[in-house]
């Protein structure tokens, strides 16, 4: 009997909870044969339904999505929290989003929207740190990237993945989060190394100019009109030339990202995925013609080429710039939601998901759409939100999540967290868990410390 108690309660500890309780009603009677058949179906049931994503694409709006005009409206609230959007229908009964989503609001049958996530720090980069590394900022103010940050999501996934050869295992579209003098901690491979920094890729903007460099910190590869055989005929000279004049550990990342260049210039995959002038003319404009649709595009066919995670800075034009369009929407929050951030977003993440759907590899390509925070329930003078943390949303897509369904919520006025109150260590958890790596899988440190990827809990969306 003590025998078949322990089994109970192994198998019990395996089982989710909703698993568990659908479960213990039965076993008063339960015989031990049956509870081995119960066991060994569990264990089928559970490997179908985890680790099923293979590759991952990472929708990151940069700046703080507003989470009442897109997310989680709030059509009841008074007006100065309500805002000048209405809420809309969607593909799934019982679930609205914001009304300039029209596309995607045909498509939440493959979403999971949880309004219940939140943090603490309302600074954009200690923001973007808590959502890309499902961990708290290690430190207050600005936070520049650091080796002994903790590793970014991309970081950590490529350290679990094997990818084919000459395809890096990382990448970021189209540039740094931030393209200027302020890069931020928790993009890159903190304390796990250079090795393990996500390379930036730009996505095809017509410049006749292929290689790579180190732009303020960040691998950045260029890929237009090369002169292949020539890249391979220098190459071929350097190696012969060449010796270590730096440090070994130097050398080693220096070489680390020249021969992952080497392989990326040379070999077919990245290059022909690359070349947007190769798709179906019909799906690439169903992208957008806008640097935001073309960069999800470009994520696709990266994944699709070997790359088993790609993050995508969504903006409306160029990143951060005099012709950008960032989502840190301080002032007349409702016409650049309307006219430029939203219309982009939109249509990009939609076709995303009908098109992966449509090649039959949705199942296998894991969607998130990331941000720092939240904007302020309440509308200031400026006619915008300002930074909030205390709650807002993300979506889930693909990779074994189940769609169709909202996780959480917030009060009556997006102010806080009504149910089911999660953070981004969960969400980690749960994207770990489609990846098909332990949320309790261990990396080391530069000292050898040992650490569990995420400390978070997995989210019932699988």
């Amino acid at each position: 009997m003590n025998r078949q108690t322990n089994l109970v309660r192994n198998v019990l500890g395996r089982l989710s909870r909703r698993r568990m309780l659908a479960t213990s009603a039965t076993l008063g009677g339960l015989t031990l044969p049956s509870f081995l058949q119960l066991q060994d179906s569990t264990k089928r049931a559970e490997a179908a339904s985890q680790g099923r994503a293979k590759s991952c694409i990472i929708i990151y709006a940069w700046g703080g999505m507003s989470h009442h005009e897109t997310w989680d409206p709030k059509p009841d609230a008074p007006a100065e929290f309500r805002g000048e959007f209405n809420p809309i229908s969607t593909a799934t009964p019982g679930i609205q989003i914001g009304e300039h989503m029209p596309h995607l609001a045909r498509h939440t049958n493959k979403l999971a929207i949880i309004r219940s996530i939140h943090h603490d720090d309302s600074a954009h980069g200690r923001g973007m740190y808590w959502n890309l590394t499902g961990h708290k900022p290690p430190r207050v103010g600005n936070i520049p990237p650091m080796r002994n940050d903790w590793p970014s999501l991309p970081a950590v996934v490529s350290k679990f993945s094997t990818p084919v050869s000459g395809v890096p295992s990382a990448v970021r579209l189209p540039y740094p989060m931030v393209d200027n003098n302020t890069l931020q901690a928790g993009e890159y491979g903190g304390w796990l190394g250079a090795k393990y920094d996500p390379i930036v890729i730009r996505t095809p903007s017509g410049e006749p100019f292929g290689g790579v460099s180190r732009s303020l910190g960040s691998q950045v590869l260029n890929l237009g009109e090369v002169d292949f055989e020539r890249v391979a005929s220098r190459n071929r000279l350097r190696s012969s030339l060449e010796r270590p004049l730096s440090t070994q550990g130097d050398f080693e990342s220096f070489q680390h990202f020249r021969t992952l260049a080497k392989d990326i210039l040379l070999s077919s995959a990245v290059k022909d995925a690359y070349d947007l002038e190769k798709e179906d003319p019909n799906v690439r404009a169903s992208y957008g013609n806008h640097i935001g649709g073309q960069s999800i595009l470009l994520a696709r066919r990266l994944t699709e080429a070997g790359v088993p995670i790609v993050q995508v800075c969504c903006a409306a034009g160029d990143l951060n710039g005099a012709s950008g369009d960032m989502w840190d929407t301080h002032g007349d929050n409702f016409n650049r939601l309307k006219k430029r951030l939203l219309p982009v977003f939109d249509l990009g993440t939609a076709a995303l998901l009908q098109d992966l759907s449509d090649r039959g590899s949705l199942d296998e390509t894991l969607v998130l759409v990331l941000t720092d925070f939240g904007r302020t329930p309440r509308i200031n003078a400026g006619a915008g939100r300002d930074h909030y943390p205390n709650v807002y949303s993300i979506s889930m897509a693909g990779g074994g999540i189940q769609g169709g369904q909202v996780y959480g919520s917030s009060d009556s006025k997006g102010a806080f967290p009504a149910t089911n109150a999660c953070g981004p260590p969960d969400v980690h958890a749960t994207i770990f868990r489609c990846l098909g790596i332990s949320p309790r899988a261990e990396i080391r440190d530069m000292l050898g410390r040992q650490f569990p990827v995420s400390d978070g809990s997995v989210l019932p969306l699988i």
